[in-house]
Formats: C-alpha cells, sequence, structure tokens
C-alpha cells in the first residue's frame, strides 16, 4: 500500500494568529517583525502581493508599507506557542503516527484512511472551527512530496486547500514537477539551485531524473535521499518522538548598546534561566557551558571584539543558580569597558541523562536534592503564571538590554491581565 502522508501547514501563521483576534485588520496587509523588530517574518497575501519579501529588513520596505498602509507588529512568542500547541492536539487526533516539524507545521501519517480527500477537508475545517487557525494540507508518499503537494495546496484555488500527489498518474505528476522550480524543494535553498542550475537542473522533474552519482559527488548523500524521496522513495523518516537536544543555545540581540557590565550580566541571566529551563524539561544536565559577547559587526564605525570563553563545571548540572555564576565568571572575564556590546548568548554542551552521572573517586559524592526540590518549584510557577514569574535574582533588574517590542500585541491567551474583553 502506498504511503499517504500528510503535510499540514498553517497558513501565514504568525499573521494568522494576530487577526485571530483582531477581526478589523482581516483584510489589512499585516507583515510580523523579527525579534528588535528587524526583519519580515511573517507575510499576510496581501502583503506579499504589494511586494514584501521575507526576511527583508523592515527599513527598508517603510516607505512601501506606508504607501499601502501595511499594519506590522512585532513577535508575539507567548501567543504563537499557545496556538500551536492547540492546532498540533487537534491534528494529534487524527493519527497515532504524526510529527510536530515546526512551530507551524505538522506531518501526519493517514496510510489506510478511507475517504482520505474528505478526511482531509474534515481536518481543515477541525482546526479552523476549533482554534481560528488557517491550514491547508498536502499529502505524499515521502515528506519531501507531501511538503511540495502542501506547496500546490497553497497556491491553486482548485484545490480548496487539499493536494494529493498520490493521486496523479505517472504523466501528471512529471506535467506538475516540471512546472516547479527546483528551489521550492525542501532542503533546496537560493544557493544551492544556483549550483544546480549551472547542471542544468532548474525544475523539481529535472532534479528527479538528474544523475545520481553526479548528485552525490557534487552535493553529498543528503541530496541523493532528497532525489529518491522525490521519486516516491521515502527516505526521511517519521520522528514520533522528539529527540533529546545535544546542545542548547539561548541569545538575544540587544535593543540598544551594552556598555554596562551588570547590564550584561543581568542579560546573561535571564539567558541561563530560559536554557537551563530547556535542559530541566528534557530531564537532562550539561557539564560544559560557553559564553560569548558581540559588539555590533554592521557599525563599521565602532571598534569591533566578539570574545567567547567555555569552562567545564565540576560536575553535571541543570540547576539555574549554578549555571548563573558560572556565566556571570565568564561575563567578567571577557569584558572590557571601551567596547559596545549588542549581542550574548550561553551554549549548553556535554548534554546527558540526569540518570547518567559520572562520579569523581577523588571528590565527595554531589547531592542536589535541594537545589532540584527548588528547581522544580520555579518551573511550575513559571509554567503557570507565565515565563518569568519566578526569576533569579540577578534577572530583571535592568531593562536596557531587553529587545525592541514597540508594535507587539497582547498576550491574548497566557497572560489573565491581557485577555480580550466580549463587548
Amino acid at each position: 500500500m502506498k504511503q499517504q502522508l500528510a503535510l499540514i501547514d498553517c497558513n501565514n501563521f504568525y499573521v494568522s494568529c494576530e487577526r485571530l483576534f483582531r477581526p478589523d485588520i482581516r483584510k489589512t496587509p499585516v507583515v510580523v517583525l523579527s525579534n528588535n523588530d528587524g526583519c519580515v517574518v511573517s507575510r499576510s497575501n496581501e502583503a506579499k502581493a504589494i511586494g514584501i519579501r521575507m526576511g527583508q529588513p523592515w527599513f527598508e520596505c517603510k516607505e512601501l508599507a506606508k504607501e499601502h498602509g501595511v499594519l506590522a507588529l512585532s513577535s508575539n512568542y507567548a501567543l504563537y506557542a499557545d496556538l500551536s500547541n492547540r492546532v498540533m492536539s487537534i491534528l494529534s487526533t487524527y493519527s497515532p503516527r504524526h510529527e510536530v516539524y515546526s512551530i507551524d507545521e505538522c506531518f501526519v501519517d493517514l496510510t489506510g484512511t478511507a475517504k482520505l480527500r474528505d478526511v482531509s477537508y474534515q481536518m481543515r475545517e477541525h482546526v479552523i472551527n476549533w482554534s481560528g487557525i488557517p491550514v491547508c494540507v498536502g499529502i505524499g508518499p515521502t515528506k519531501t512530496l507531501a511538503k511540495l503537494a502542501n506547496f500546490v495546496a497553497k497556491r491553486h484555488p482548485r484545490s480548496k486547500g487539499v493536494f494529493n500527489y498520490n493521486d496523479l498518474n505517472e504523466q501528471r505528476q512529471a506535467k506538475l514537477l516540471g512546472q516547479i522550480t527546483v528551489d521550492e524543494v525542501w532542503g533546496v535553498g537560493r544557493r544551492i539551485s544556483k549550483r544546480l542550475a549551472e547542471h542544468n537542473i532548474h525544475t523539481v522533474e529535472e532534479l528527479r531524473h538528474a544523475h545520481t552519482p553526479t548528485l552525490r559527488s557534487e552535493f553529498g548523500v543528503v541530496m541523493e535521499k532528497t532525489q529518491r524521496e522525490l521519486q516516491g522513495i521515502a527516505c526521511i523518516d517519521l520522528q514520533e518522538v522528539v529527540p533529546d537536544k545535544q546542545q542548547i543555545i539561548s541569545s538575544r540581540s540587544f535593543g540598544s548598546m551594552v556598555q554596562d557590565v551588570d547590564v550584561l550580566k543581568d542579560a546573561m541571566s535571564t539567558f541561563v534561566a530560559n536554557a537551563c529551563a530547556k535542559l530541566r524539561a528534557q530531564e537532562s544536565h550539561a557539564a560544559l557551558i560557553q559564553v560569548f559577547l558581540h559588539t555590533n559587526r554592521f557599525r563599521k564605525d565602532l571598534p569591533q571584539y566578539m570574545p567567547c570563553l567555555a569552562i567545564p563545571l565540576p560536575y553535571p548540572t541543570n540547576d539555574s543558580l549554578a549555571v548563573n555564576k558560572w556565566a556571570g565568571f565568564l561575563v567578567e572575564q571577557m569584558y572590557k569597558p571601551e567596547y559596545q556590546y549588542k549581542k550574548a548568548g550561553i551554549v549548553l554542551s556535554e548534554i546527558s541523562p540526569v540518570t547518567h552521572y559520572q562520579g569523581d573517586l577523588l571528590a565527595p559524592e554531589i547531592t542536589e536534592t535541594g537545589s532540584t526540590k527548588l528547581m522544580t518549584a520555579i518551573d511550575q510557577l513559571n509554567q503557570r503564571f507565565g515565563r518569568g514569574a519566578v526569576k533569579i535574582s540577578t534577572q530583571g533588574a535592568h531593562k536596557g538590554w531587553q529587545m525592541k517590542q514597540e508594535r507587539k500585541s497582547p498576550c491574548y491567551t497566557t497572560n489573565w491581565n491581557e485577555l480580550p474583553h466580549a463587548q
């Protein structure tokens, strides 16, 4: 039986989340901006139509936005994450085999499902009725073809948001893939598509029938897997269980330049808290931390300094207080007052499950019972009342480093004080 693998992708997800609580902007061109309101990371169809590009710096399109009445909003990640969880929860009811691929995409294995087309339309209606988020469904025998089917479902009105590649015969498949440029293939971006063009590969159909040994030698085994996926041979399995992270990074660009060491340590405390919370969520601990500071590389008129230091911990831990002490020490070692800093972050490495602990024969046994209970209590309170409800003592005293969010909408679903009021 041919595999029926569906990719459900939320349409213009960040914009759809914002419009859910703002019916007055459902026909207004809308864009959502990245951290510090820097670049466009989500666009409504109206914004796409007037020529605003994904990833375009906001300052470049301000005039165009002003001319067409574009509404720009800051990213509201708490809102997006909550609505994503609702969408994924709905989709999980359609099959025990599913994979949440990203915040707005989910693979669902519908192999053996009777009346597959009806179920696909039912899935779309179910999601929009229960969460308010519009989605499209693409179905194919492999992940790569399911992604392409979703691409077709989004762009062709006749599909009405659902497209099944498996319904096409070989001739119609070849015709369809011959009309899609190769840069639309999952994992093939602009740079790789330019290199493929040097081998006269411009469309998906040409990539599907390209000389395999040449592809492998020029682009590696990943491209060979992509080609086989386009041929209907599944090479990328569903990840029903998300593997634990082997490295956790928490960093951010500052809203304004920072020159005070105490402000840097305040920012680092926030990064430590976020990274250690992720570490505890997967029941792991880390044995190595790395801290980095960056000046603004785009400011050629300013002196540049980008130090990075790593230190092995005395013993693996996920205790925010212990990690914060060492992170603060590293910041002090790297800090030079003559520089203006624009970004900082922490990297946790040598991660292992908390059940795996390598002791030291020459040192007394370390027990973290008290700190474990404290961290558990902090995590539970922050989950209940929102991130940052309980903080490290060195966290939150300074505001100058925090990112710009001048256009941020309320946290409609995650903050009691910002719940919408019905009138």
